[in-house]
């Protein structure tokens, strides 16, 4: 009797370890699945971000669905206007110079060392205010009104060669929309005749005229935005400029009134 029940323990243990031998897979695979699901979700997560394009990749590829035609000129408008535009701001930063302290060196010179002494701090300085005090001054010993006189002919001399070429740039800003524009007209007239030549009115004929059409538009827009924000600078800062030939004009002839005055 005690054999029997020594021999039943023994089969109920070796049937619960097989048991246990059997589930432990299971159960180590169910593991495994909750320890990859979290990195399988995210690879899947990014898949998608791996295949967006970049906004240069996108803006390449629309500009080469746009056609080479008009896509070329509106491409050379903004070239030459960016190229302009560059030039004129150079140009305008060096024309800038801080007149009240050229103000105080003209005067403490021409005070000190008279007309020649104050020209000589003109020649030194550049800048269309210094080219004004010195065709001022250049005229100091005929008179008042030669003097004024030379002033404001330069200073209109100085005024357009701060004004040159900035013409050209608002050229362009009106230009780039126009070729825009032709484009598309000239993309849907394209569209019609696709579908008066199939005789049928379908999606996938018009489809890519009116996709390049919108697409000319588009980038004769962005050229003259683009060219536009750089044309408000220049106006500005020539305008800034201006101001203080004119100031710098009327400030030179009280000087010289002063200084004949103490002669």
């Amino acid at each position: 009797m005690k054999r029997l029940f020594s021999i039943l323990a023994i089969a109920t243990v070796m049937a619960f370890g097989n048991m246990q031998a059997a589930t432990a897979p299971a159960q180590l695979t169910a593991n495994v699945q909750l320890l990859i699901a979290p990195i399988t979700t995210t690879i899947q997560a990014e898949e998608p971000a791996a295949v967006e394009e970049s906004f240069h990749q996108n803006l390449k590829k629309r500009f080469i669905e746009g056609g080479p035609s008009f896509m070329g000129i509106v491409l050379l408008c903004l070239i030459l206007g960016l190229a302009i535009a560059i030039e004129r701001i150079i140009f305008l930063n060096l024309s800038t110079t801080n007149t009240k302290k050229l103000q105080q060196n003209v005067e403490d010179a021409l005070n000190s060392g008279g007309v020649e002494a104050a020209k000589e701090v003109c020649r030194n300085t550049k800048g269309p205010v210094a080219s004004i005090y010195y065709q001022g001054l250049d005229r100091a010993d005929e008179s008042i009104d030669a003097a004024e006189k030379a002033v404001v002919a330069y200073g209109g001399v100085q005024m357009g060669q701060l004004e040159k070429n900035v013409s050209w740039v608002s050229l362009f800003i009106a230009l780039a929309p126009m070729l825009g524009f032709m484009g598309t007209v000239i993309g849907m007239i394209d569209a019609f005749d696709k579908i008066e030549a199939a005789g049928d009115m379908q999606p996938s004929l018009v489809a890519g005229g009116i996709k390049v059409a919108l697409l000319t538009t588009v980038f004769g827009l962005i050229v003259a935005i683009i060219l536009q924000v750089f044309y408000n600078y220049i106006i500005a800062k020539i305008d800034s400029i201006v101001n203080d030939m004119e100031d710098a004009s009327i400030t030179l002839i009280d000087m010289l009134v002063a200084y004949k005055n103490k002669k």
